[in-house]
């Protein structure tokens, strides 16, 4: 059986972070393991509450998961702070794992602010570079690149600003977008665009976690970042048509729509 880690915050309420990773892994037929960042107190209207792990303790994590399991795949989501960044690419390094999926989480489906300035930009410098491919939403390639990002060109240059900039593949998602939900691929100097239908349903906490964890499952399963891609927003399409409607605000999606 493939293995995939993901290191990630805890989501209260089971919609995104580390509870949808393993569910999202568990539809895939995968193994998942998880390094906690932190804890957080949250549903599907807002995070009211943060504790941080401490960084020590992030790495005796990842160390116990990857010295006993050896993970095909990793996806590293919320980090937030540069202490649990350094700790994430020291144990890359070491570990040298070829399948990193970085999901730059910066701001909940919700609004809630979940990454400080400072941290986004040590990641960027250092774990960028160590990824296979990167995975950021319209807002959070804004910040990335200190641009303003509408419409087909903005987003390919985006992501080839960014993949240029950090040697690193770029999925830019256009999920932010008006008319529909197409997401640009920068490939080390090659754009690939794949097509996503809008689907109206209000219920999307948790799909950027959903997505990067399905292209690191993918990914371990053995396919391409290619065909990896398009699999998972396959997967993530389905999960969202289901229209489960839970809490009362953005809902989650149904993982296990296998």
């Amino acid at each position: 059986m493939q293995v995939v880690l993901s290191i990630a915050g805890s989501d209260s309420s089971g919609g995104a972070g580390i509870q949808a990773d393993l569910k999202t892994m568990c539809a895939h037929g995968v193994y998942g393991m998880t390094a906690i960042t932190a804890l957080t107190s949250q549903n599907t209207t807002g995070v009211t509450s943060i504790v941080e792990a401490e960084p020590q303790f992030l790495e005796e994590q990842i160390e116990a998961c990857l010295s006993d399991i050896p993970a095909q795949a990793i996806k590293i989501g919320m980090l937030p702070s540069v202490e649990m960044v350094d700790v994430v690419a020291r144990k890359l390094l070491q570990y040298q794992i070829e399948n990193v999926v970085l999901d730059p989480v910066m701001v909940a489906t919700s609004g809630s602010v979940l990454m400080r300035d400072e941290t986004s930009e040590r990641m960027a410098e250092i774990l960028f570079p160590l990824s296979k491919v990167i995975t950021p939403n319209i807002p959070e390639a804004e910040v990335l690149t200190s641009k303003s990002i509408y419409g087909k060109n903005a987003m390919e240059e985006a992501a080839a600003e960014l993949g240029t900039k950090y040697n690193c593949s770029v999925l830019l998602k256009g999920g932010h977008g008006i008319k529909d939900a197409n997401d640009v691929l920068f490939d080390h100097g090659k754009i690939t665009w794949f097509e996503g239908k809008r689907i109206d349903n209000p219920n999307t906490h948790g799909t950027g976690c959903t997505l990067s964890t399905a292209i690191a499952c993918n990914l371990a399963l053995g396919y391409e970042l290619k065909d990896s891609i398009p699999r998972a927003k396959e997967f993530l399409t389905r999960a969202i048509s289901t229209d489960l409607n839970l809490g009362k605000g953005s809902g989650p999606l149904n993982h296990l729509v296998g």
